[in-house]
């Protein structure tokens, strides 16, 4: 219970200095009281109400000495101190009993209280508890620490600026990204740190916190310490205080080198490369890539040899937030089955002949990013039941271990094989394989997007131009007619090594056919032979094909070639479905 105070006669106040005050030392969370010169309370603030537990009404008229109870009153009263030389104390520590006689450590200081002329009419004392100053800086402390921590984790670059454009705080990723360490550049111009064409101008962070506006993912270049070109996107937002000034602006900044990259590699195949190109399949390909990117889910990029499927792994990593973590690339079907087991999960030392130190595996050095598995469907079915455990689990044990490892991996496998047959024969287990086909990408084949190889092969020709030093400007006619007519059972992968045979025998500036391959110049003459078991019909339509190709699908020319009229020509093609362009 709080100890009663016996309630003494409110003195009159005179000083009427205080009046006006009373809505400031509501808001004030320090105690402050108001003492005249016969030490008796005129004035006792909210704060000083919360520390103490007693009510203003109560301790109103009384000594100080008989509410605070301090040793202070005895041994050295700071109230009379400062009547006594007009001079104010500061920060000095007492203990004082609250309502409940609990002892309270508060820091206290004491000023006099003048009236309009100067004279000293009291002391007006504040005082704060020094357990819940202690408090709020334990709390305070934490909320930075954690804030530095979460800082710190960040992939992205972060910094932030007073309103005179020097830097505050530089988080490491922002280290990484601009090469400058945070004791550079504290305290110097962000254009020293981050240097762009836009500084001084266009800055997107001087926009924020002159204007206000916002700036998102917006895209420029900076140079790093080394002078180097980085390509980055900037957003930025303003910093305000508890108050609602502002006091700064915040910028964070991604690193789009590795991005800008692949966008660069993506880009040029689909001059070249080889599992890009312009068909609606491919552009479905495109969108599905940038929709898993952001997801952690597990991909089956399903295709024949040489349609891209590596490819398409790293778009998915560098896209995705585990950009800045590893990427980690296992062929399966290299590795001997004695071997893979070690490789992909580690070994411990002395868990076979060699094994002279623990070693770790792929998912291992993967951890925190992505493990693309190619060839997956190579995989024998004892190392099976282990890759199953680590995505149901995110843990695995090393080849001679007891203690189960967890890992953060994402898993992103390949494979040319049909699954399902595999299945079947009991090559592949089923619960894994529904397991890994969480999101499937099917690549088509170059043999179904053959509009792409004018594309591809201009690519190629640029490709090998830049690595040779040669000047060839194009491809023959005839050897064109070739390359679309050709299978391409090696996709897109066999049509570059096509052209870079090309190269090697080309001595002008014009592929020609007789620069091509063997098995590519007579695979026209091969595909066309005609067994006796050939029905007449098939015959038939096939010499129509032919001659409508070679006339460049002119049904008169194609026509007088066969010696028939072109009406019946057109009854011919009608009979066996060819379109003009077949």
């Amino acid at each position: 219970m709080n100890e009663r105070i016996e309630k003494k006669p409110k003195p009159n106040n005179p000083n009427s200095q205080l009046e006006g005050y009373e809505d400031f030392l509501e808001e004030f969370s320090d105690g402050v009281v108001a003492i005249d010169k016969n030490l008796r309370i005129i004035s006792f603030s909210t704060g000083a109400e919360r520390i103490t537990g007693y009510s203003a009404n109560d301790v109103t008229g009384l000594t100080c000495k008989e509410v605070f109870k301090s040793d202070v009153c005895e041994k050295g009263c700071i109230v009379k101190m400062v009547l006594k030389t007009g001079k104010p104390v500061s920060n000095l520590r007492e203990d004082i009993k609250n309502a409940n006689n609990e002892t309270i450590p508060v820091s206290m200081n004491a000023s006099p209280l003048l009236n309009i002329h100067g004279k000293i009419v009291g002391v007006v004392l504040s005082f704060r508890n020094v357990l819940e100053v202690y408090k709020l800086t334990t709390e305070l402390f934490k909320e930075s620490t954690m804030l530095q921590s979460i800082m710190n984790s960040i992939a992205d670059g972060v910094f932030t600026v007073d309103t005179n454009w020097l830097i505050t705080s530089f988080n490491p990723s922002a280290e990484r990204i601009t090469g400058y360490k945070k004791e550079e550049v504290i305290g110097k111009p962000c254009r020293i740190a981050f240097r762009s064409e836009y500084c001084g101008r266009d800055c997107a962070l001087m926009k924020t916190v002159r204007r206000g506006e916002t700036i998102t993912n917006f895209e420029m270049d900076i140079l790093n310490a080394k002078d180097e070109k980085v390509p980055v996107s900037v957003s930025t937002s303003l910093l305000i205080n508890e108050k609602g000034d502002i006091i700064g602006g915040v910028e964070t900044f991604r690193d789009l080198t590795v991005i800008k990259q692949l966008t660069r590699e993506l880009k040029g195949r689909y001059s070249f490369g080889n599992i890009v190109g312009k068909s609606p399949g491919m552009q479905k390909i495109y969108n599905l890539i940038e929709s898993v990117s952001s997801t952690n889910s597990t991909v089956l990029i399903l295709g024949e040899t040489g349609t891209g499927k590596d490819l398409v792994a790293r778009a998915i990593h560098y896209n995705s937030p585990r950009r800045d973590k590893p990427f980690i690339k296992v062929s399966c079907a290299a590795l001997p089955e004695s071997l893979l087991e070690s490789e992909l999960f580690g070994h411990r030392k002395g868990a076979f002949t060699g094994a002279l130190r623990d070693k770790p595996g792929r998912f291992k050095l993967a951890d925190g990013g992505t493990i693309f598995l190619d060839e997956i469907g190579e995989i024998p079915v004892s190392v099976q039941v282990k890759l199953l455990r680590v995505l149901e689990e995110q843990e695995f044990e090393p080849l001679g271990g007891t203690e189960p490892i967890k890992v953060n991996v994402r898993i992103i496998a390949a494979t040319n094989r049909d699954l399902k047959e595999a299945m079947k024969e009991g090559k592949f287990r089923e619960d894994l394989f529904y397991r890994l086909n969480v999101i499937p990408i099917s690549l088509p084949p170059l043999s179904e997007r053959k509009d792409d190889i004018p594309l591809l092969v201009e690519g190629f020709i640029k490709k090998f131009n830049k690595e040779t030093g040669r000047n060839i400007v194009s491809v023959s006619r005839k050897a064109l007619e070739l390359l679309l007519d050709n299978k391409w059972t090696g996709n897109v992968r066999q049509l570059e090594n096509v052209i870079e045979y090309a190269f090697v025998h080309c001595d002008g500036k014009t592929i020609q056919v007789q620069h091509l391959p063997e098995e590519i110049k007579f695979k026209k003459e091969k595909d066309g032979i005609i067994d006796a078991d050939t029905p007449l019909e098939e015959i038939e339509k096939r010499v129509i094909i032919s001659a409508l190709k070679r006339n460049n699908f002119v049904q008169g020319k194609a026509a007088r070639s066969l010696r028939i009229s072109r009406t019946t020509l057109w009854r011919r093609m009608k009979k066996y479905g060819l379109s003009p362009k077949i």
